[in-house]
């Protein structure tokens, strides 16, 4: 049980969370929701202890173990595989040590423990971890430097998931994946057998893998049973019994207020009043349902549609170096109402055939025709980072617009659904959300028939992509879009792209038939990997089995250990013994004493003839039991 109890803080003096409380029960898989800004990060550090709590406790079973990605993408010359397994601290340092060992009694404690937490099956773990993030056996092996930020914030991602904490926090972790990595993540985190708090926005992830939602709304958290579907309704249901009781208390207030203004001047009723007014204090109000305006995203329309295709790819092959394409045999059309969602793994070219279509990549081959004054639309979240950071989104905009009054410009920078409040803010101090917002403002400023979006829900809470959806299903041009957001694709594209084996081609199903294609994917892959490994896992399983016996006979080692070591002693007490007894002034000057040591050194040899005996016995007995 996680216990959250009466949890105020702040960040940069902002009251975010103000007497919060809620309990989790262990193994829960709780999806913690809200509006970007609201303090769920915030929530998370307190959780941590990176932040202190301003009022309240937070309290976690004993000896729990916590864990949450690192904000620092590994950068080094390891491996990926070689990273993973090091999270494990306990396990490093026990496979450490059980090479320097010699007590008999903490070798078998190490293998024991060694045991315990399943240390044998490690790599094969942490390969299946990295495996569903998307690295392939080649990629595992190749150090993390080689790897971009994204890719190495799934390492991040990997190494907290091998762990197994027993309260693990995600925040936003499919931010860095591909719809197959987030799918993927969907079943592990369904599966994972501890505590879950997850941070997401993705809606899917929301449904599909946690059981239970914690809504931070007005400084408060509030616990619901159900996945965000479930959540919603609950919460629809709940805000309109409680504007329905707001209604009646306002209406009974309202009556006893009439009568005690109507006769608190009357001296007869004045009794009658007075009680009233004590009525009307115990009453109490009912507080309103506080609903947080979200700003609609619009996307201008174009002025003139051309006649399809708008675009037409044939033979086409494009790259980055010549000779070295990384999609060819292109044979494709885009006509002019279009809905296209593009799937595939990162890395098979999404990315590469956007910038294709928009310009950015000239063909390395084949023929690409572009309609007649077609106007294109490009967002790429790396495009954040072309934002001006001390410019606010109206100076972004009146770049575009230099002639125009300043109450045109802001009214487009609010189409862009930025709030009045915002647009006089340096972009550098808006959200992400926000940023997103207004970098999708730009892109499509200038009314295009044709909107590529690479990713453009990482940075949006559920009620920004809900709004995105209807800017999309309201826009009358073409569009392209690359997501990992499964509910954004089945909600605005009827068109499936599958960019994979270095082409791209359409593919005749939906949502749910691609969700099967991967499952299937994925077992063969499995399957090829378990009958290449076969060997290895074999040898995995033999060294385990030898630990295992070590273990069970360290009783039996530790008596052999220390009939080598009487023996060792038996042997040099004969030695000093003989070299008195060749002596022959000792015969001479003390027959007494030569005589006693003749019968210590006898004595001596017969121990040491039965030791040796026993020794050879119970050698006999370990090789057998390490060999059956």
């Amino acid at each position: 049980m996680i216990t959250i109890s009466d949890i105020s803080a702040r960040i940069a003096g902002r009251l975010l969370l103000d007497h919060a409380s809620v309990s989790l029960p262990s193994g829960t898989k709780a999806g913690l929701v809200g509006r970007n800004g609201a303090g769920k990060s915030t929530l998370f550090r307190v959780i941590t202890g990176d932040l202190g709590a301003e009022s309240g406790t937070i309290s976690i079973p004993k000896n729990a173990r916590m864990g949450q990605v690192k904000q620092e993408a590994p950068g080094t010359e390891d491996s990926l595989i070689t990273i993973v397994l090091s999270a494990d601290k306990e396990r490093a340092a026990l496979l450490a040590e059980a090479e320097t060992a010699t007590d008999p009694h903490r070798i078998a404690e190490i293998q024991m423990r060694l045991v315990d937490i399943d240390a044998h099956s490690a790599e094969a773990r942490a390969a299946s971890i990295l495996s569903g993030l998307g690295f392939d056996q080649e990629a595992q092996a190749r150090p993390a430097s080689s790897f971009s930020g994204g890719w190495r914030m799934r390492v991040a991602l990997a190494s907290v998931l091998f762990t197994e904490p027993d309260l693990l926090l995600l925040d936003e972790p499919t931010n860095y994946l591909d719809l197959e990595g987030t799918m993927w993540l969907e079943d592990y985190i369904r599966r994972y057998p501890h505590t879950v708090i997850i941070i997401s926005h993705d809606r899917d992830l929301l449904n599909n893998a946690v059981n239970s939602i914690v809504h931070l709304d007005q400084k408060k958290l509030t616990f619901y049973r159900g996945n965000y579907d479930q959540f919603e309704r609950q919460k629809a249901e709940a805000d309109e019994l409680q504007m329905k009781a707001k209604a009646k208390n306002d209406a009974a207030r309202k009556h006893l207020q009439s009568f005690i203004d109507r006769f608190k001047a009357k001296a007869s009723k004045a009794k009658q009043a007075q009680s009233r007014v004590k009525a009307l204090e115990r009453m109490g109000t009912v507080a309103s349902v506080i609903e947080d305006h979200v700003q609609p995203i619009t996307f201008p329309e174009p002025e003139k549609q051309p006649a399809s295709p708008i675009v037409a790819i044939s033979g086409g092959a494009v790259g980055y170096e010549p000779g070295k394409p990384i999609l060819k045999g292109l044979n494709l059309r885009i006509d002019n109402d279009d809905r296209i969602a593009l799937l595939g793994s990162n890395g098979n070219g999404k990315s590469t055939f956007a910038k294709f279509i928009s310009g950015r990549l000239a063909p390395e081959s084949g023929d690409l025709r572009l309609a007649p004054s077609l106007k294109i639309g490009f967002f790429a979240q790396h495009q954040l980072d072309d934002l001006v950071p001390n410019e606010t989104p109206v100076e972004h905009v009146r770049r575009l617009m230099p002639t125009e009054p300043e109450a045109k410009v802001r009214s487009r920078v609010a189409q862009m659904g930025l709030a009045t409040e915002k647009m006089a803010t340096a972009a550098k101090d808006l959200s992400g959300g926000e940023k997103a917002r207004l970098l999708m403002g730009l892109a499509a400023f200038h009314a295009p028939n044709l909107l590529i979006l690479d990713e453009p829900t990482n940075h949006l809470d559920i009620d920004s992509r809900r709004a995105l959806i209807e800017a999309l299903n309201d826009y009358d041009g073409a569009v392209i879009l690359i997501s990992h957001d499964r509910h954004l694709i089945e909600a605005t594209v009827d068109r499936l792209w599958l960019v994979n084996n270095g082409t791209v081609t359409s593919f005749e199903g939906d949502m749910d038939e691609y969700r099967d294609l991967i499952v299937a994917s994925g077992k063969k892959k499995d399957d090829e990997k378990q009958k290449q490994s076969e060997d290895q896992a074999s040898k995995a399983d033999q060294r385990k089995l030898n630990a295992d016996k070590r273990a069970s006979l360290a009783p039996l080692k530790k008596k052999i250990n220390e009939i080598e070591s009487l023996t060792g002693k038996l042997e040099k007490l004969i030695q000093a013994l003989d070299a008195e007894l060749a002596d022959p002034a000792l015969y001479e000057k003390a027959p007494a004493k030569a005589a006693d040591k003749a019968k210590q050194r006898g004595e001596a040899a017969a121990k040491l003839a039965a030791a040796e005996e026993q020794w050879l016995e119970l050698s006999a007995e370990y090789e057998g039991a390490m060999a059956s």
